[in-house]
């Protein structure tokens, strides 16, 4: 499932996706907090484990 830009997970701001795969996928965001772009990595849900942001 992608998470469309401009969308919100928490203090992150989604600005495009980066890639997909077996284990998840990648989007660039935006850290409203500190101001800088991050890399969020959000697992698949067809894997058990809740979708979130993983450390």
């Amino acid at each position: 499932m992608l998470i469309a830009p401009g969308s919100r997970l928490d203090p992150y701001e989604i600005v495009m996706p980066l890639g997909a795969g077996g284990v998840g996928e990648v989007y660039k965001a935006r850290d409203t907090r500190l101001g800088r772009e991050v890399a969020i990595k959000v697992p698949p849900a067809n894997r058990g484990s809740p979708r979130g942001i993983l450390p």
